[in-house]
């Protein structure tokens, strides 16, 4: 069975994104700075230092995201909105992104497809494990997709990317989750990050 993965990067006090998310500011907010620039920064400034980590997170065969991390938008769909990555998104494989609101699969260059579904958490993973075949599901976010899958104990691996900020409020990691058994697998640390990898079990 394939294992399920999450990367995500958080602030040093546990947020995923700051508050204020919007059109112009997907991840937030912080003393007027985007969050996701502070969060980040580690994967735009040194790809090279953190190449072997940002391989892994882009070796999955089939990915799952919440709404809010394909789109800005609430209620009914906005057609024309294909997500924030441009024509050819990083993702290369399936994407499953969970909605209230039902649309057909919008593919994308690159080998990219979302599709949109409305039946929950473990329909959308038994969907992106047959279509990763004998490959890695990753949990791709935002924070709440991530801890719904964590509540219910349907992710095998957590890979934290700690960037060395305080957001102070915004959206946490591991909020509402109960009590998880996370063992430390791998550590490694620059200036501007500290991946750190757990197993996860009850």
């Amino acid at each position: 069975m394939n294992k399920v993965t999450c990367d995500i990067a958080v602030s040093l006090d546990g947020f995923a994104a700051g508050p204020d998310q919007s059109l112009e500011y997907p991840i937030g907010v912080h003393a007027g700075v985007h969050a996701g620039d502070l969060l980040h920064r580690w994967m735009f400034e040194r790809p090279e230092e953190n190449a072997e980590v940002i391989e892994a997170i882009t070796e999955a065969g089939a990915y799952i995201m919440g709404r809010n991390m394909f789109s800005h938008g609430r209620g009914s769909w906005d057609l024309d909105w294909t997500g924030w990555w441009g024509e050819n998104p990083p993702y290369h494989a399936p994407v499953f992104v969970l909605t209230h609101h039902p649309r057909e699969p919008v593919t994308m260059k690159g080998g990219t497809t979302f599709f949109f579904v409305t039946d929950g958490i473990e329909a959308a993973l038994a969907r992106a494990r047959e279509a990763a075949g004998d490959r890695t599901v990753s949990i791709a976010g935002g924070a709440q997709t991530v801890n719904q899958y964590l509540a219910a104990g349907l992710l095998d691996e957590l890979r934290l990317h700690i960037s060395p900020v305080l957001l102070g409020t915004g959206e946490r990691l591991f909020e509402g989750v109960g009590d998880l058994d996370l063992t430390p697998l791998s550590s490694a640390t620059t200036d501007l990050v500290t991946h750190v990898t757990y197993r996860v079990g009850r």
